[in-house]
């Protein structure tokens, strides 16, 4: 597979999730959940719930890709 084919493909898969700025927000929710108290199973139960939903889950931001003023 060229180079190139894999860069466009990852390209993407990361617009599909919300481009950048969602990737980034699901690496610091990942980062918040991986930094918390509890069990190694229940931070991967609750890192795969996160990674479900582009974006970071926090209730002032609008959803990656969601206009301002819809959920």
């Amino acid at each position: 597979m060229k180079l190139s084919n894999i860069f466009n493909r990852a390209k993407r898969e990361v617009d599909k999730r919300g481009g950048v700025d969602a990737l980034k927000e699901d690496a610091s929710e990942l980062h918040r959940i991986a930094k918390q108290k509890g069990s190694m199973g229940d931070k991967a139960k609750a890192a795969g719930e996160a990674i479900k939903d582009p974006g970071a889950a926090d209730p002032d931001k609008p959803k990656a890709g969601s206009k301002p003023g819809q959920p």
